[in-house]
């Protein structure tokens, strides 16, 4: 009998697995992510209420620069920025043209791309959500200074006057408030990823799963914790203020050909609320403020001028902010604040302290006026005051900010610390028609209020007016391109928050965590350098 024997197969050597082929868009796909992410921090800003876009916004962010080297973090951080800023700024243009919009976009996106090259870097070390959020603030912190005095517009803190983060404003102010945001979103990825490497591996320090899901509750827990320092309590009584809106004659650069008709606008809307008054329609206000340029004629130079303004303040009866355009025989132009008494006429000014460049004064204006013509509209410049601007209305201390300047944390904190229990805004945003421009503002002052526990009035020329609550509520809001006069009863507080009282140092401090940062990370590089890769 014969044994049968059944061949076994032995296994050759194992085939040569085909490399894994990419599809001719992947390299599209973090730039694509980039822009996506700057394009959602453009939607997270008013008028829309998605204050909450900014937290995947930034998570987008981490997403495409954790691990990238910096030069691709660079080029990557110009994308975001342009994504956020081209819309953000697109009314910049509203009535001179693309030029100007797209240079201030692109400059400005270039500190994002600065910023987000830091952001690479840092992206390596352990924590890195709380580096890179620091780091994010320290390109806010450049971007409001430079050049040219800088350009603050587009703070992450300026899009969160709806958020559950706004009560931070209040602790640290503009740079605390961005912080948390930067940090949640950055946390917000990083925990995300760390819950799916585990669940891919089975193994996870839990460490690291902490740091992260610390890095999104921290912020919530901050702003819940800081709910207390956000107040509409009466302190030093009540006052009944005006805020008068008198409009234009048309939109545009050219509403000023008609000086004359947007001072008869508001002098005729004061009044009207004067006949309101007398007939019981609405309550006396203490005092009442007029919005920038609505004198863009020299009441101190023009006889006619000063005697319409004194026609309104003597009708209404009580102390008056004139914002006017004072034109001196030599020197620069002066964009003041006229505090105007019944009987007495003007008794202070306040000049403003920041000038606009390119809006109120022309730097290296022969090299400008190569790429746009309409820098000749500016035919003489503005110059800047010197004095913190704190009026004595009545028994009021009032504060004021002129415009551009509620971007500046400075300039509306130096009012608070002079004394102001009140601050008022004046604006002028008709040249930017009815652009997004006159929300982004009244986001921003809506911050300001919290920040310095103030009531913030907002006079505009051409809207949008608004009265403001200690806590960022409008309780009175006027409409765009129509006269109007809001009057409202509203609490006066003279106690400091920790915002106001700090200053600078929390940005400081953040600044010093960023550099501690970065120091960190190249300090990383160096090494890596020197001990070159590991051998098998």
């Amino acid at each position: 009998m014969s044994a049968t024997t059944t061949p076994v197969a032995v296994p050759g050597p194992p085939r040569p697995q085909e490399p894994r082929t990419r599809g001719p868009l992947h390299r599209f796909v973090r730039p694509g992510t980039a822009a996506l992410s700057g394009a959602a921090l453009f939607l997270s800003f008013p008028p829309r209420p998605l204050w909450w876009l900014a937290l995947p916004a930034f998570a987008l962010l981490g997403w495409t620069l954790r691990g990238r080297r910096p030069r691709a973090g660079f080029g990557l951080g110009l994308l975001a920025g342009l994504g956020f800023l081209l819309p953000l700024l697109v009314w910049t243009g509203e009535e001179v043209g693309a030029v100007p919009w797209l240079a201030l976009a692109a400059v400005e996106s270039l500190f994002v791309a600065a910023t987000c090259l830091g952001i690479a870097a840092v992206s390596r070390l352990p924590a890195w959500p709380l580096f890179a959020a620091a780091v994010w603030v320290l390109g806010e912190a450049l971007r409001a200074r430079v050049p040219f005095g800088g350009f603050p517009w587009g703070k992450i803190a300026f899009g969160q006057a709806d958020g559950v983060f706004l009560p931070l404003a209040a602790v640290g102010g503009t740079p605390v408030l961005g912080f948390a945001v930067a940090l949640c979103g950055f946390g917000l990825y990083e925990a995300v990823r760390l819950l799916l490497e585990r669940r891919a591996t089975g193994g996870l320090p839990r460490g690291p799963l902490a740091a992260a899901a610390l890095s999104v509750l921290a912020p919530v827990t901050g702003a819940a914790a800081a709910l207390p320092l956000v107040s509409t309590e009466a302190e030093d009584g009540a006052a009944t203020v005006a805020a008068i809106q008198g409009n234009v004659p048309r939109l545009g650069l050219d509403f000023n050909a008609q000086r004359r008709a947007v001072l008869d606008n508001h002098v005729r809307r004061t009044e009207q609320l004067a006949a309101d008054v007398a007939a019981g329609r609405e309550p006396k206000p203490d005092f009442v403020l007029w919005p920038e340029n609505s004198s863009d004629l020299d009441p101190y130079r023009n006889a006619d001028a000063r005697d319409a303004i004194d026609r309104a303040v003597r009708a209404i009866g009580v102390p008056t902010v004139v914002g006017a355009v004072l034109a001196p025989e030599t020197g620069p132009l002066r964009n003041t604040l006229l505090h105007w008494e019944p009987e007495r006429g003007p008794v202070a000014t306040y000049d403003k302290r920041h000038v606009q460049p390119f809006g109120e004064y022309i730097p290296m204006r022969s090299v400008v006026r190569v790429f746009n013509k309409d820098v000749d509209r500016v035919s003489r410049d503005f110059g800047p005051g010197d004095e913190v601007g704190v009026f004595d209305l009545a028994g009021t201390r009032v504060g004021l900010v002129t415009c551009f300047e509620a971007a500046f944390d400075w300039a509306v904190r130096d009012t608070v610390t002079h004394g102001a229990r009140l601050i008022s805004v004046p604006s002028n945003n008709a040249t930017f028609g009815r652009s997004e421009m006159t929300y982004q503002q009244l986001a921003m002052d809506r911050v300001r209020a919290v920040e310095h526990s103030r009531t913030v009035v907002v006079p505009v020329t051409s809207g949008v007016s608004a009265i403001i609550l200690p806590d960022g509520r409008i309780v009175r809001q006027s409409g765009q391109f129509t006269p109007d006069a809001l009057v409202a009863q509203v609490p006066l507080r003279s106690s400091l928050t920790p915002a106001t009282r700090m200053g600078v140092l929390p940005e400081a401090l953040l600044a010093a965590v960023a550099l501690g940062g970065l120091a960190g990370a190249a300090a990383l590089g160096v090494r890596a350098r020197r001990t070159g890769p590991r051998k098998p």
